[in-house]
């Protein structure tokens, strides 16, 4: 009976060490949204999804992200917004609405139906900028500011 429990206790002990070094969340789909005035993302201008996806290293499984600059381009464009309409120039249904936070970047972990497409606005304060394409990816910077102008608006 002793030697029962001595084994069933280093059995335990052995299972703890191993589950102890598993990093916390790893893996997991938390719910991130990006907000106006919030500053708690990074990498601006670099492609999110790099990370942000199922066995990527950061938090969340980006399904849009992106960052949006002023119209010079060498600054980002904080507390914006992201419109996703159904048709083209903001025409159809408005079926996504995504902050921008304090850095320029919008994110969301949000179920996004990408359906036939859906047509991206970039909303600033003084002005409305309209991507005449549909997108099925909202993996904004993997083509913005690599083999297409970035985002902007002001």
């Amino acid at each position: 009976m002793k030697r029962a429990m001595v084994i069933m206790c280093s059995v335990c002990a052995g299972f703890l060490m191993l589950t102890s070094c598993e990093k916390e969340g790893e893996g997991e789909n938390e719910t991130k949204i990006s907000y106006n005035r919030d500053s708690e993302s990074h990498n601006e201008g670099q492609n999110c999804m790099s990370c942000h996806r199922q066995g990527g290293e950061g938090e969340g499984w980006f399904n849009v992200a992106g960052t949006i600059y002023t119209a010079a381009g060498n600054s980002t464009l904080p507390n914006g917004v992201v419109e996703l309409y159904t048709g083209p120039g903001g025409t159809g249904t408005l079926a996504y609405k995504i902050e921008v936070d304090a850095k320029g970047n919008f994110y969301t972990t949000e179920d996004i139906h990408f359906g036939n497409g859906l047509y991206p606005v970039a909303v600033g304060s003084q002005s409305r900028k309209y991507m005449s394409d549909p997108v099925t990816s909202g993996q904004c910077n993997s083509c913005h500011g690599e083999s297409t102008d970035k985002i902007w608006s002001n």
